[in-house]
């Protein structure tokens, strides 16, 4: 495996395969890029949120969201969103 990366590419993926993902890529129409993103977009949340379980397991599923929400917002949005609640770590 290589230890850098060419800008753009992933390090675990040869520069001969993120070209023909690119091409790929550009053969999908608009909405069909859309919701690749919005896929990896949840896919992100719920690998974020995992950790988080596996980090608090005390945690119940509010505690788990407002973690979340405090990772992905910060702290002075999750306050205004959530006055009086604490903050939960991620």
């Amino acid at each position: 495996m290589r230890l850098m990366s060419s800008p753009g590419v992933p390090m675990d993926t040869s520069r001969e395969a993120h070209e023909v993902q690119l091409v790929a890529y550009r053969h999908l129409g608009g909405a069909a890029r859309v919701a690749i993103a919005f896929r990896l977009g949840t896919l992100a949340r719920n690998t974020a949120l995992a950790g988080i379980r596996r980090r608090h397991p005390e945690y119940d599923d509010r505690q788990a969201r407002r973690a979340l929400h405090r990772l992905l917002l910060g702290d002075e949005v999750v306050r205004r969103l959530y006055p009086g609640d604490e903050l939960q770590d991620p």
